[in-house]
């Protein structure tokens, strides 16, 4: 098992890691949080142009990529920075979904697209309730004729409000299917979420907008099977997110103990406080090898529920344990919206709950292993 970049995996995070730095330092990201869009047009054009959405998917479909592990860079890499942009949401939740389950023609059309910054994906699944399970899905999507009616509505839609096309879970005659449906639709409203890590999240509601059979992803009723697939992929991703904050937490906590003062000393000269730093320099580097573990399982095609339910898991409980020593040792002002260090707080409290908090998979976790 081999888990160190190669030269062209190197020069990728290089270029992605230096990109970011320059375009968008963490006062823009609070600009880009507050406003209405929740990311910039601009940036996302120029990402497209340096060929980050092409690096995750293949040639074949207007990419270049031929491996998991180039998602996983990126990914890394925007946590790293807090990058607020439509990368997850479009890229890895809906371009997945496609490349898993969609046509021939929507592969070329759809995915060549994405590669090229020229379509925005939403992916519409969860609902009131709030379950993290496909089989939950209840909206129902009536036919009629040739085509579905759908009605309803769709909580926590990552960047709807700036989505082109949204893959929508709906339940039909013959079970959960996915719908490709034109996010403009006169038919639809959307409203964005006030929440904690502003991460772009709207409620979406259906009122009968029809899509035509042309517009299934997979067949009919295969919903249930095409989202698991995905979200194992998908959950991976949102790890490295995650294992990127914790990393830049962990080294800006570092950076100030060594600058802050009290009682005429620096505070990382206190056993406490290095206690706790230590503490979180293991929880990092746990999170982040077993990281590159299970993504290197992706890329050969054995991923396990096991494996990425555990990955998640850990990373949600990891993630929030480094980055709330991160604000105790920061004192008061972590906790302000000017200090770096409530970027990750925030983040790690709300990315938890993307594709299933800690306990939903740690229930997963004793159901794989036969508990």
């Amino acid at each position: 098992m081999d888990l160190d970049f190669n030269k062209e995996q190197e020069m990728l995070r290089k270029s992605v890691a230096e990109f970011l730095s320059k375009e968008c330092p963490f006062d823009d990201v609070r600009e880009l949080e507050d406003s209405e869009k929740g990311y910039s047009p601009a940036l996302w054009k120029k990402m497209a142009q340096l060929g980050w959405m092409e690096a995750c998917f293949p040639e074949t479909y207007g990419g270049y990529g031929e491996s998991f592990f180039d998602i996983i860079i990126i990914m890394e890499e925007i946590g790293k920075k807090a990058y607020p942009s439509p990368f997850f949401s479009t890229v890895v939740l809906c371009g997945q979904t496609i490349l898993e389950a969609g046509s021939e023609k929507q592969k070329k059309d759809l995915l060549g697209k994405i590669a090229a910054g020229k379509l925005i994906m939403a992916l519409a699944q969860q609902e009131v309730d709030a379950s993290f399970e496909p089989a939950d899905v209840s909206m129902p999507a009536e036919l009629s004729g040739d085509q579905y009616v759908l009605n309803g509505t769709k909580m926590f839609v990552q960047d709807a409000n700036v989505a082109d096309k949204l893959i929508v879970a709906a339940r039909s005659s013959e079970g959960v299917t996915l719908f490709l449906v034109d996010a403009k639709d006169p038919g639809i409203s959307c409203r964005k979420l006030n929440t904690i890590g502003k991460d772009n999240i709207c409620r979406v509601d259906f009122k009968d907008v029809k899509v035509s059979k042309d517009d299934l992803i997979g067949d009919d009723g295969k919903g249930v099977d095409i989202l698991e697939k995905m979200s194992q992929r998908a959950v991976v991703a949102k790890c490295a997110e995650m294992v990127g904050g914790a990393q830049e937490s962990l080294e800006m906590t570092v950076s100030y103990s060594k600058q802050r003062e009290q009682y005429g000393t620096p505070i990382g000269g206190f056993q406490i406080m290095q206690h706790y730093m230590a503490d979180m320099k293991i929880a990092y580097e746990t999170c982040a090898n077993y990281l590159y573990q299970v993504a290197w399982m992706v890329d050969e095609g054995k991923a396990t529920v096991l494996a990425t339910s555990a990955l998640k898991a850990e990373v949600s409980r990891q993630y929030k344990f480094i980055t709330e020593k991160g604000v105790q040792i920061h004192g008061g002002i972590g906790t302000t919206r000017e200090f770096n260090i409530g970027l990750f707080y925030r983040r790690a409290k709300a990315f938890e709950y993307v594709l299933g908090d800690a306990d939903y998979h740690t229930e997963k976790i004793a159901q794989a292993a036969g508990m």
